[in-house]
């Protein structure tokens, strides 16, 4: 990449892949991040969604969205129009969901399930709480929620914004995970034992542990359950290939987001050799509230005339000036090392430090045009 305001990498990432998912440290914008490229590659036309399992919701009150609802909404079309962008123009258009666990997880359901499993399964008190249960079932139900949005093909471009860093190996790992406490886990000690004599004793003592705690209408109720699940999950297994296979494909592109802070940028170049490790096809890094971009602006000096009142207060922002061009350079020096880190596969390009605009949606708008010119 020739310069640090030259974007052709992103903007090709968003005009050819179907799946853009967004990974990295906690506090360095990445959700933000995710918004602002989903609104770029609608701008240029295509039909985006945009996923989050941020917790902090911060998506849905910079797109003026319902904090819970079942299904994908799209960002009002007037917010837009009144900040100058006509997506229809385009034939682009922006849909952003908070991911819900139960609502993803009843729509497996009910999709794999016969209707007798899934009546049996849905009017179970057990259902409520398997995403507390089951280690991984929130990045289980991103996986499947991205799957599900994927093979659907009503949208060109999902981008999907992941946890922080580390619980982002949990959304890669989610699916092996949930597998493993289905079936290696509590499963085995529901289901009628097959020949196995411990596992009998181990379903009694496991049963007699749980009557005494919860009563045995508990008990029986996880019998039902569990028993139902069982028929579908050969089917959600299939579903977990169909995610890895989508995520390791062509179709899509890991981006890691960090901040100038060093801690940042060494958990980011981690999980970029992870993701090496992975087979995963990592794309590039955007280093995050950056002022790298300033390292080649003219320093005031520059503007220097004969005018005295002119002169002395160019005189007076030079300070401010040297450390802020400091800063820059510092920066540009980071954007430089994570090209080096990306490698001749990958890139890095530097996202701007912008003044908070009071409308958290033109914020939005701006960084979008920044980053994609």
């Amino acid at each position: 990449m020739s310069g640090t305001t030259s974007t052709p990498e992103l903007a090709s990432l968003l005009a050819t892949k179907r799946v853009l998912v967004l990974c990295g440290p906690g506090g360095v914008g990445k959700t933000t991040t995710s918004a602002a490229l989903g609104l770029a590659a609608a701008r240029s036309g295509r039909k985006v969604l945009v996923l989050t399992i941020d917790p902090a919701r911060r998506l849905a009150d910079a797109l003026g969205l319902p904090l819970s609802a079942p299904t994908p909404r799209a960002v009002p079309a007037e917010r837009l129009a009144a900040l100058g962008l006509d997506l229809g123009a385009t034939s682009g258009s922006l849909e952003a969901w908070m991911l819900d666990p139960r609502v993803v997880f009843e729509r497996v359901i009910r999709v794999l399930g016969t209707p007798e499993q899934t009546e049996k399964i849905l009017n179970t008190t057990l259902f409520g709480h398997l995403s507390e249960l089951a280690a991984g079932m929130l990045e289980y139900t991103a996986g499947e929620a991205l799957y599900s949005f994927a093979t659907e093909g009503r949208y060109d471009l999902i981008v999907l914004d992941t946890p922080p860093a580390r619980n982002a190996l949990d959304f890669l790992d989610a699916p092996e995970r949930l597998s493993s406490f289905l079936e290696e886990g509590i499963l085995k000690f529901f289901l009628p034992s097959e020949g196995s004599r411990f596992l009998a004793a181990a379903g009694k003592f496991v049963g007699g542990v749980f009557s005494r705690a919860f009563g045995d209408g508990f008990v029986s109720e996880l019998q039902v359950f569990f028993g139902a699940f069982g028929g579908i999950f050969g089917g959600m297994r299939k579903h977990s290939d169909g995610v890895a296979a989508l995520l390791g494909s062509d179709d899509a592109a890991f981006l890691l987001v960090t901040s100038p802070e060093e801690d940042a940028r060494r958990e980011a170049e981690v999980f970029r050799s992870e993701l090496d490790r992975r087979n995963m096809p990592f794309a590039g890094f955007v280093l995050n509230r950056s002022l790298a971009r300033l390292a080649s602006w003219p320093h005031p000096s520059s503007f220097a005339d004969s005018t005295p009142s002119l002169t002395s207060a160019l005189g007076i922002l030079a300070p401010i000036a040297d450390e802020e061009r400091r800063e820059a350079e510092c920066h540009a020096e980071l954007l430089a090392e994570l090209r080096a880190v990306a490698g001749e596969r990958g890139f890095a390009v530097a996202s701007p430090l912008l003044l908070d605009p009071g409308d958290a949606l033109a914020g939005l708008v701006t960084l979008s045009r920044e980053l994609v010119r």
